[in-house]
Formats: C-alpha cells, structure tokens, sequence
C-alpha cells in the first residue's frame, strides 16, 4: 500500500509511545489522523500537540476491548472524513514479571481483552470499510515477545504471538479479496515509551517506587533502545513494501531466528 496525501489513518492507543509516533510520522506524509486511547487527558494533549504541528486529526476516546466502543470508532471515522484507509491497531498494555505459575488470572483476562481482542475488534470494525473500497491495509503492533519466548512475561509473550499469528493469517484473507488489501504486524525490540506507567496506570502491573518514566537507563546495558518515531517509520516503509513482518531493533532478528531454528530442529530433527 502507497502511504499518500490526504488518505485517513485510525490509529488506536495514540495518546503516547508507538501510537503517537505513528501519527507524527502519518501526519507528516500528509495522512489525516483519527486518533483513539482510553486516556482522555492524554489524547486531549496528543491531539494539541499534533494539531500545533500542522496535523488534520480528530480525537476520540476509544475502549478497544469493548467492541461498542471500537465500532463508534470507525462510525466516527466515516463521518468525519468519509473513508478510511490504514486502521493501526496499537492499544496495549504490560504484564508483571513473575513465571506463568504466579500470574494472577485478572492479568491473563486484561491482557487478552486489551491486546488480543482489542485488534480483533478493529478488524471486525474496519475491515468491511476496507473490503468494500477494495484497498487498504491493516497494521497490528506486537513485539518482538511475539516473535520469541520472553520468561516472566507469558500473558504477555502469549498475547503478542497470538497477534502475529492473526496478523499473518488475516493479511492472507484479504489478499484473497484484493490484492491490494494487506496486513503488517510491528514486532519491535525495546522503544523509549511509557508502557510500563500507563500499564500501571490501567491497574495491570505495579512498578517499584522509583522507576524512572524512560526506559532509557533499563537500555543501555542490553544494545541500546529505538524511539516510537523510528518504529513508526520503519513500520510505514513496511506497509509500503507490502511486508507482513517488520521487527527494528537490535538483536530481534537474531532471537526470531533462534527460536525457528530451533522449531524446525524439534519438528525436522536431522
């Protein structure tokens, strides 16, 4: 899919982090926005801050496991700007580090609701919109947890696979439509973002007293940590390439890697 001027874009959890640097990027392309969260004062500011930098957006607050809520969002989609054409399905949220064992079941239920269904619900909302104009294209953000295991996050490892695993398979349906219809999941590595207090935040973890807002510090020893504008360009150059995949960050590639090779060894062995 060619990202032009003057297309709409919806992107869900654009409040901050990924989302938002999705829709500085998109803005900047010339996209009109549609952005959603579940944080009114925090997408009262995104939209200022986008709208002072020149950006045609409407804001609107959005529950995207709540499919209601998910489907008043494309209605306010098409009444604002009659047409959509890249929906990002971004909203998330973290799970606390303790083994499979010790995580608690409201964890596992708020995990699924938010990440899993809440792409679900975008598809179910948009995807006619899309099927019905013939072009078009979906992008899911994962992580790379989607793309190998991660120890002591497993409602959180088990929900990004479960995106991949749809993203994959629903950009496959679409194709059988129209070529021209598509879908990208966005695996990153480690991105500068407030995940971890809006997570809190949303009551699905507790940090410690003290941890910093950036995840700067928490990078620097593990191969450094890419900003939401650079996931949110790579992920475009992606949707434009029409890659089902797109994984920046250092060391993700190696670590999908590692995990297939091992896959393959078990299930081919010799």
């Amino acid at each position: 899919m060619r990202i032009a001027n003057d297309q709409v874009a919806v992107v869900t959890g654009g409040a901050s982090g990924i989302g938002y640097g999705l829709a500085e990027a998109l803005a900047a392309r010339g996209v009109r926005l549609v952005i959603s969260d579940v944080r009114e004062e925090g997408l009262a500011k995104a939209k200022a801050s986008l709208t002072a930098a020149g950006a045609d957006v409407t804001a609107e607050v959005a529950d995207v496991g709540d499919e209601a809520s998910v489907r008043a969002l494309a209605d306010r989609t098409l009444s604002v700007y009659g047409r959509v054409d890249l929906i990002c399905n971004n909203a998330g949220v973290a799970s606390p580090a303790a083994p499979l064992w010790e995580q608690e079941a409201r964890t596992w239920e708020l995990l699924i609701r938010v990440k899993v269904l809440g792409v679900v619900h975008g598809v179910r909302a948009f995807a006619p919109l899309l099927v019905e104009r013939g072009a078009g294209h979906f992008l899911n953000t994962a992580s790379s947890g989607g793309l190998a295991p991660l120890p002591d996050r497993t409602p959180y490892t088990t929900t990004m696979h479960a995106v991949v695993g749809l993203t994959e398979t629903l950009d496959a349906e679409l194709k059988r439509v129209a070529p021209t219809l598509g879908a990208t999941v966005l695996c990153p590595g480690l991105v500068d973002t407030p995940l971890g207090q809006n997570s809190e935040a949303l009551g699905a973890l507790r940090l410690p007293p003290g941890t910093p807002a950036s995840m700067r510090s928490f990078a620097a020893s593990r191969g450094g940590i890419l900003s939401p504008r650079e996931v949110a360009e790579a992920a475009l150059d992606a949707i434009e390439a029409d890659r089902v995949h797109v994984a920046p960050g250092g060391g993700v590639a190696e670590r999908a890697r590692a995990r297939v090779e091992a896959l393959l060894s078990d299930i081919a062995p010799g």
